[in-house]
């Protein structure tokens, strides 16, 4: 039989699944390190529990012990599997930024979570560093793993992630893409390939509102570059020990908005639901992609899971209130989406016209186009019929064919908005289109006023 003793030996192995979408612009070959297999659904799971197994054979850590600790959510779940198989008692605290998923998650694996102020200084008392430390202190029999600064953390990767991508490219990667924030899984799987081959390429996804890409070109820590972003598990406004800036070639900053984006596009276009970090990782290499060649093998790690964000990243309201969400560009089909499922209303040269008024009062509709058999011939609108009655024409006797007008313009079903707006005004108060069925549908100026307002 096979089968594990826990759920923590189905830590690692996780699988590498090629790009065929987003990255069709890049030479290389492009491949994703899914992390989110991991049974905490990120890469922390193996830093954690190393950070716990060296703790325990250090002393540091003794049974019936409270872990406790200042995490972004990802480390507190790895914590959270480890300190259920092992017996421990679990503190989180995480900064208000994080998302309710990765609080109410924490709280189902049996972790107490404490939330912490996100716009302080990481030394302020109030911080979520700065609590778990005086937690520590406080509480008798307590490990503060302290993910920033224990190389544990860095060595969990340089063991296992390492090796994992050294031997699922066949030694042949030569580019590494990662977000960085505490900089264990950069630096660790960066050491190993690097001892592997020295030209290995290691790239680090930094975000706006971080000191690491500054520090890493100047060797300034800038309190200037420190402000509060969105995007969450990268980027630092402290230099944790776990950071070998020497073993990083680049640091490429990502804006909050493009990394939500992309986050975005990598479910829909990929089929990869991972985290926040992973979508700025992908914008950071596409921002990059000038620099890579045809013979090149890129891996990009993906943290963590989406579903840690659908309350954000993949919640339209909340990406729509960041002003985030590119409007829908909208084409002919687009625009005939509220009605698209009726039959288009229609009149024929022979009717009568107090025939065509009817339809007009009965569907709430101003114009109509005219068909005889499967061509239209003409069109009818209610101003023209206005002037005839007001001239005396007998709508009873008298002839749609004697009243109607050219008929309205075609447009392709993938004609933008702009371009079936220009061709609308008084002359021409309507065009027409085929759906995908073959089925004639009528835009006029009142879908276009309701796809401009919503």
């Amino acid at each position: 039989m096979k089968y594990y003793d826990n759920i923590l030996g189905t830590i690692g192995n996780t699988p590498m699944v090629k790009f065929n979408t987003i990255t069709k612009s890049i030479p290389a070959l492009c491949l994703a390190k899914i992390e989110t297999f991991n049974p905490g659904h990120s890469t922390k799971d193996r830093m954690a529990v190393k950070m716990v197994e060296d703790a325990e054979k250090a002393g540091h850590l003794k049974p019936g012990g409270t872990i406790i600790e200042g995490t972004s959510g990802n480390t507190g779940m790895g914590l959270a599997l480890a300190a259920i198989v092992k017996g421990y008692k679990l503190i989180c605290t995480l900064a208000d930024k994080q998302s309710k998923e990765k609080m109410d998650i924490l709280r189902a694996m049996g972790a107490e979570v404490i939330v912490c102020p996100t716009n302080v200084e990481s030394d302020d008392p109030r911080s979520y560093y700065s609590v778990a430390k005086r937690l520590n202190e406080e509480i008798p029999n307590s490990f503060y793993p302290n993910q920033y600064d224990n190389l544990s953390n860095r060595t969990a990767h340089y063991e296992q992630t390492g090796p994992e991508i050294w031997e699922q490219t066949e030694g042949k990667i030569t580019h590494f893409v990662v977000g960085v924030g505490t900089g264990g899984t950069i630096s660790g799987v960066a050491k190993f390939l690097k001892e592997k081959n020295p030209d290995i390429k290691i790239w680090g996804i930094d975000t706006y509102g971080s000191v690491f890409k500054k520090y890493h070109e100047t060797g300034e820590f800038d309190e200037k570059e420190i402000y509060s972003y969105i995007t969450e598990g990268i980027g630092e406004d402290i230099l944790p020990k776990n950071v070998d800036f020497g073993l990083i070639d680049h640091f490429e900053k990502v804006t909050d908005k493009d990394g939500v984006i992309m986050t975005r596009r990598l479910a829909r276009e990929e089929g990869f639901f991972v985290g926040n970090s992973c979508g700025a990782a992908v914008a950071g290499l596409m921002q990059m992609k000038d620099q890579l060649k045809k013979d090149d093998v890129v891996v990009v790690l993906f943290h963590d899971h989406g579903s840690r964000y659908v309350g954000k990243m993949f919640n339209d309201d909340w990406v729509r209130d960041r002003g985030f969400l590119e409007k829908e560009k909208v084409n002919a089909l687009g625009l005939i989406r509220q009605h698209g499922n009726k039959k288009l209303v229609i009149s024929s040269p022979n009717d009568d016209l107090n025939e065509v008024m009817s339809k007009m009062t009965k569907y709430n509709i101003s114009q109509v186009p005219v068909m005889e058999g499967n061509e239209v011939v003409g069109s009818v609108r209610d101003n023209d019929l206005y002037a005839a009655l007001r001239n005396g024409t007998d709508a009873n006797t008298t002839k749609v064919k004697d009243h109607m007008t050219a008929p309205y313009e075609f447009v392709d079903a993938n004609a933008s908005m702009e371009e079936i707006a220009s061709k609308i005004d008084k002359q021409n108060p309507a065009v027409l289109v085929k759906n995908r069925a073959g089925d004639i549908h009528i835009i006029t100026i009142h879908d276009i006023i309701e796809a401009l307002n919503n």
